[in-house]
């Protein structure tokens, strides 16, 4: 079996994001969504709702699971016997940041392969960043998460406020 990984912090996930993985689970017998806990980083999301969310939102794609995890990718990919990474490029900023790391993972991991997709054209500029930026100053961000997701994200920019 083909297990794949598609990892990332997902704070919030986004149309590029469930694009990647709509197009990635066709490509494996089972796709891992991994949900990253960086305790580095202040996150608007809990990894709990960051996993529900996920989970609801591909609750149709049957090979698809969703699980957290923190550390290094490569350990998880280990844990877990998967044998690709799939990861998103937008740019090619992304590609010289994400081929260091892919080559990092083939050194520490060398039956782990990473693949890259690029996104779909419409959702090129899009990044959980850029929907966290809009959303905070009150903007429409209808075209950036699905609508699920929306009254999560003003929620939790109106407890901000107060």
């Amino acid at each position: 079996m083909k297990r794949a990984i598609y990892p990332g912090s997902f704070d919030p996930i986004t149309f590029g994001h469930l694009d990647i993985i709509k197009r990635a689970s066709k490509l494996c017998d089972e796709l891992i969504i991994g949900v990253l806990n960086n305790k580095q980083k202040n996150p608007l999301f809990s990894i709990d709702e960051r996993v529900s969310m996920i989970k609801e939102l591909t609750e149709n794609l049957d090979n698809v699971k969703v699980r957290c995890f923190e550390g290094l990718l490569v350990d998880f990919a280990k844990k877990i016997d998967a044998q690709v990474i799939i990861r998103g490029l937008r740019a090619v900023t992304d590609f010289e940041n994400e081929i260091q790391l892919a080559q990092s993972n083939k050194v520490q991991y060398p039956e782990l392969e990473t693949l890259f997709m690029t996104t779909s054209l419409k959702y090129s500029y899009l990044s959980s960043t850029v929907a966290k930026e809009f959303a905070s100053y009150g903007g429409d961000i209808s075209l950036f998460v699905p609508p699920q997701v929306i009254p999560l994200i003003e929620a939790k920019f109106n407890s901000k406020e107060k």
